[in-house]
């Protein structure tokens, strides 16, 4: 972690820092995803695995897990991190929860990650296409357990309610980045916003609540651990801790390649403040181990 407290510039550096030897990624292997991977291919299925270049796609679908982004491709905000496109997203889609089901029983994912694009362009924020896509999942693939991965809603809670209403046995909203650095990081988001749905959440009774952080954008650890001890305080169940990494030179620069042992420490702190499950490490993204915080 950097000591210095300056914001990050939003723009990008000439030279990307080259990576370390710990962020390389192994080929997918294994009996299991060969036949998810078949099945993709011979479907044309879409997976946010892919277009989003996951380096646990392998793991992952070995072990019967797979994320879906909905709502389309294009967001109405513009993070500093995210490789998504920004602008005027197309109408919804309302056959999408039908597809994504199909998709769903077609691949027979055990456990289903939910994602999606902000749509501030709707009255409901898309919550109701959210509910839509977690009941035809139950009503094709009645087996599959599912984490939704949702935005914030701009902290309007009828459209929260909605996702509270078909009770996924997971719910997840990453703050992304310390208190101090939400603004450049997520422009458009609140910390205190994104506080206030993951503590809503927990008191409507969600079983399951998920939140995760990237290091690596020129945080602290005293930053970090402060963004965990309110989480905790938001009664969080799960946490993830995954390295930055810069998608092209227009997004935010990398300030910082953690070690591994940082993201072991910062487990071990996470676990004594509470969480449940703590998954920390560089290439721990969202959805990683996600069928394992069921329990």
């Amino acid at each position: 972690m950097v000591d210095q407290h300056n914001s990050l510039k939003p723009q990008a550096t000439k030279e990307r820092a080259k990576k370390p030897q710990w962020l390389r990624v192994k080929l997918p292997t294994g009996e299991k995803y060969k036949s998810v991977r078949g099945l993709v291919d011979k479907y044309k299925l879409h997976t946010i695995c892919e277009s989003g270049h996951c380096p646990n796609m392998g793991e992952c679908w070995g072990e019967g897990t797979a994320t879906f982004m909905i709502l389309g491709n294009i967001c109405t905000r513009s993070c500093g991190f995210c490789n998504v496109a920004t602008g005027r997203p197309q109408s919804v889609d309302w056959e999408e929860p039908e597809k994504v089901a199909r998709s769903v029983k077609l691949m027979k994912i055990k456990h289903a990650v939910l994602t999606s694009v902000d749509r501030d362009d709707l009255a409901d924020g898309g919550s109701i296409i959210w509910a839509e896509t977690v009941n035809a999942i139950r009503r094709l693939s009645p087996n599959t357990t599912m984490e939704t991965l949702i935005p914030d809603f701009k902290g309007e809670l009828f459209n929260v309610d909605r996702i509270i209403e078909v009770n996924p046995e997971i719910v997840s909203h990453n703050m992304e980045t310390v208190r101090r650095l939400t603004r450049k990081v997520r422009i458009q988001a609140q910390f205190d916003r994104s506080l206030m749905v993951l503590k809503y959440l927990k008191d409507q009774g969600i079983h399951r609540t998920k939140s995760g952080i990237m290091l690596g954008l020129g945080e602290t650890e005293d930053e970090v651990i402060e963004a965990m001890q309110e989480l905790v305080d938001a009664r969080v169940d799960v946490l993830t801790l995954g390295q930055y990494l810069q998608p092209t030179p227009k997004h935010l620069p990398v300030a910082e390649f953690v070690t591994p042992e940082t993201f072991d420490r910062l487990k071990e702190i996470g676990l004594e403040m509470g969480f449940k499950y703590v998954e920390s490490g560089p290439l721990v993204r969202s959805s990683y181990h996600a069928e394992k915080h069921l329990a």
